[in-house]
């Protein structure tokens, strides 16, 4: 039996060891836990017409995410890890030796991950989860693999960003190549193309949406982070 706390009271703010959120959208469920001594954040997506899910980065605590998807995932089809970091891969040997899920990632950040992906994920690919659809955006910058995956259910538009995109500003680069090219991305793949009322899940924090963070993307630019 699950022990972990799951609110549908949803807010986006989750804290380690705390309440795990969930919330309805056209066609499915979206649940929120925050796991690990990095207060990493894992999503899981589950189809309400086939029951099939996706957890987006196992991150931490895989005895706490294996209880949420004992719980509120039937069938586990796939995992995605957004980016090579290992605080957000702790979990997914041990996930999926569990589960038997199969595993994807972007082929540029695949090599470091404990498990070899299933699939290599890259630009403009979408991936299907029962009959929910995300498409793949790859975020270089932060790492060269990262990806972002892009839920449209009805007018409703959800944006999951690992750690390339937060409240306040793109994620850490290493030099100002990496930041130019990840600004670039934003602005071209999330930014140029999504309306302000895409919520954004990032890999750490609250959530946000585009038009909260739009106003600063010239800010951004000039402080160079």
């Amino acid at each position: 039996m699950c022990t972990m706390q799951v609110d549908a009271h949803y807010t986006g703010s989750v804290t380690p060891g705390g309440a795990a959120q969930r919330k309805d959208f056209p066609g499915g469920t979206l649940t929120k836990v925050s796991v690990g001594p990095m207060d990493n954040n894992a999503y899981l997506v589950v189809c309400h017409s086939t029951g099939k899910s996706l957890l987006i980065d196992a991150a931490n605590d895989a005895d706490r995410l294996t209880e949420l998807l004992d719980e509120q995932a039937p069938e586990l089809s796939l995992v995605v890890t957004t980016h090579q970091h290992p605080d957000h891969w702790q979990a997914l040997a041990d996930v999926v030796g569990g589960t038997g899920s199969p595993t994807a990632a972007h082929a540029l950040d695949a090599a470091p991950l404990p498990v070899v992906p299933d699939r290599e994920l890259a630009q403009g690919d979408t991936v299907e989860v029962g009959e929910l659809r995300l498409e793949v955006i790859h975020l270089r910058g932060h790492t060269p693999g990262s990806v972002a995956l892009l839920l449209r259910a009805g007018e409703q538009k959800h944006l999951f960003t690992g750690d390339s995109l937060f409240p306040g500003g793109p994620g850490k680069t290493q030099n100002p190549e990496d930041f130019g090219q990840l600004m670039d991305d934003l602005e071209e793949r999330v930014f140029g193309t999504l309306p302000d009322d895409t919520v954004v899940y990032p890999g750490h924090g609250r959530d946000t949406n585009l038009g909260i963070e739009r106003p600063q993307l010239g800010e951004w630019r000039a402080r160079g982070w």
